[in-house]
């Protein structure tokens, strides 16, 4: 039979699984139900997990799958505008600061899920290319370049600079 969780160190989970949902889904109320969602499933399926490795990575990637499953969903959808909550800005930070914040927030926006989600997992979590692939179900070559190509864009997007993806994808106006 498989072993309770430790509730202190669920209860840590339960904030590093909401720090990262609230960078994933960009909205603090979608970012309350996918943990609701991953904390469910998890739940439901602790049996499966049989102590093969870290349990964090075992959330992430239920996490992971909930995500992309709503992704799909809102594919088939009309979009809804972007939200434009910025995280809450210390006491002492200046307006350049918060400038800084919103075009790099905005510029997090532009990038496309899957690559914004891999950039935010090396960056903030400190995650390794191989705790990402396991997590996500990718290969680690798979990683690196989403990585490589987040990194290109958002450098791109802070530049004021096209990327050529974005370039091409633009309409040209003929008179």
């Amino acid at each position: 039979m498989a072993e309770v969780p430790n509730p202190e160190q669920l209860l840590q989970d339960i904030a590093w699984l909401k720090s990262l949902a609230t960078r994933l889904a960009n909205d603090r109320d979608d970012a309350d139900d996918l943990v609701q969602d991953t904390l469910e499933r998890a739940w439901r399926r602790f049996s499966m997990w049989h102590q093969r490795g870290e349990i964090r990575a075992w959330m992430f990637g239920i996490m992971h799958n909930q995500f992309v499953d709503r992704l799909r969903a809102q594919r088939s959808r009309p979009e809804l505008p972007a939200g434009n909550d910025l995280p809450d800005a210390s006491d002492r930070a200046t307006q350049t600061d918060r400038l800084e914040l919103r075009d790099l927030d905005r510029a997090l926006q532009l990038l496309v899920p899957e690559q914004r989600e891999v950039l935010l997992l090396v960056g903030v979590e400190e995650l390794s290319y191989a705790e990402i692939a396991r997590a996500v179900g990718v290969p680690i070559g798979t990683v690196m370049s989403r990585l490589s190509r987040a990194r290109a864009r958002l450098r791109a997007e802070l530049q004021g600079r096209e990327t050529p993806g974005a370039a091409a994808s633009k309409l040209q106006r003929v008179k």
